[in-house]
């Protein structure tokens, strides 16, 4: 029998929440609660569509060139972004993650990537996914295998929605103080406030036509040192919240304006990032992980209706 091109599909229930986890890159397919879907996933039998719910590893976003120096190395990635002339979005997307743990309300899967040209370090790779009351959670592990340090970033990239609206009409909050301003690549060129601007969201409002493919940094953290990005709708009817923990400085909005079809402006990709766009070149908030060190980090989506 054919496979599905998502392959094993894992679905976890509680609390009337359901999420469904994907063997090919180890993402996230489909979340609801109460019936209402949150994630804008994609079908069984399809690709992801614009990296929807994957992980991001060993490196989030863009890679000017795919070219970086390590440890007085230097390395060549492939060019995954081609039509930019960049790295995309790390090594996982679409290898296939194994069954490591399974309960009807989680579901843990493993990742052995393999060193390689352009990032020849071994990484195991390993992520917990549960529902509960409070939505889903997610913790990561990355643990670098091999005899030698090496550069390490991550994210992961849901698509958020609410019920019967479009981005246009998404009353949108993040906590942040600063953007990233970028070249035609799409690659950091320099840093400004949002304050009083078209990209400031600190205070909950409606996004309009504003285009975002935005890295947010500085960020107005709570007492735990995480923080949300939170949509609503105008009424307040139906919310949802992607919160992170301290692990996470950056939070990279796309409003999806590059999609075909109904999926324009439809969702908002919301994305906790550990560094920002080109940080294996500019060594901003790259993580260094010395031979057997874990890494470890908790993100989620906590639903909510008026």
């Amino acid at each position: 029998m054919s496979k599905a091109l998502s392959g094993t599909q894992w679905t976890i229930a509680a609390a009337g929440h359901e999420a469904v986890v994907v063997e090919v890159g180890g993402g996230l397919r489909a979340y609801r609660a109460g019936g209402v879907d949150y994630v804008d996933g994609y079908g069984e039998d399809e690709l992801s569509v614009g990296c929807a719910g994957q992980i991001l590893a060993p490196w989030p976003n863009r890679i000017r060139d795919g070219r970086y120096t390590f440890a007085g190395e230097q390395q060549q990635l492939s060019l995954t972004e081609p039509i930019r002339h960049n790295a995309l979005h790390g090594l996982v997307n679409w290898v296939p993650w194994r069954l490591a743990e399974q309960a009807p309300d989680a579901v843990t899967l493993e990742c052995a990537m393999p060193a390689q040209p352009g990032y020849p370090w071994p990484l195991r790779l390993r992520s917990q996914w549960r529902v509960g009351p409070e939505g889903l959670r997610v913790t990561h592990e990355a643990t670098n295998v091999g005899g030698r340090s090496c550069p390490f970033g991550f994210s992961v990239h849901p698509y958020l929605r609410l019920p019967g609206i479009k981005a246009d009409d998404v009353v949108l909050r993040v906590p942040a103080r600063n953007r990233l301003l970028v070249d035609s690549r799409l690659l950091p060129i320099g840093a400004a406030k949002v304050a009083g601007g078209e990209y400031d969201f600190t205070e909950p409002r409606r996004i309009g036509a504003t285009v975002l493919d935005t890295a947010f940094g500085d960020l107005e953290r709570g007492a735990d040192g995480g923080s949300s990005v939170d949509l609503s709708t105008s009424d307040g009817a139906h919310r949802v919240s992607v919160w992170a923990d301290d692990k996470f400085g950056w939070w990279q909005v796309f409003s999806s304006d590059t999609m075909s079809g109904d999926r324009w402006r439809r969702s908002l990709a919301v994305e906790p990032m550990t560094c920002p766009p080109d940080a294996f070149r500019s060594g901003r908030d790259l993580i260094v992980l010395e031979p057997d060190q874990t890494w470890s980090a908790t993100w989620g989506i906590k639903p909510g209706q008026g």
